[in-house]
């Protein structure tokens, strides 16, 4: 129950839908561009993510190895450093109010996915 709350609380305060928006435009781009439709797959993956992050975290694919970890280094220069960048920006701006800190923690979790989203996958925490 309170993980739907914070949740809920998050998608209306915290800035899930602002920046799931930004990963859906970034997905829109990547899928305009037919070569950089795997980067749109993980940018879609990290918008749901980040629309409802508490209660799931991410882990490392067992099969994904060095081409994930290349496409990764293209992600960062194309997309990653400006979402990154939005959860940084949101994170402290979160941080400041006491009852932000838990979104701000949130968007600060949400940092390494955003730089680095291929070979990685969302699942519930217990």
């Amino acid at each position: 129950m309170i993980r739907f709350l914070l949740n809920l609380l998050w998608l209306v305060f915290g800035g899930g839908l602002v920046l799931a928006l930004g990963y859906g435009v970034a997905a829109l781009i990547c899928f305009a561009l037919v070569v950089t439709i795997p980067f749109g797959v993980a940018s879609l993956r990290l918008a749901s993510y980040s629309l409802w992050p508490f209660g799931r975290t991410l882990v490392s694919k067992p099969g994904a190895g060095l081409p994930s970890g290349l496409a990764n280094v293209l992600w960062v220069v194309l997309a990653g450093w400006w979402l990154a960048l939005s959860h940084i920006l949101a994170g402290v701006a979160l941080c400041v109010t006491v009852i932000g800190i838990p979104f701000g923690v949130a968007n600060f979790k949400l940092v390494p996915a955003a730089l680095w989203p291929l070979g990685q996958e969302v699942v519930e925490t217990p």
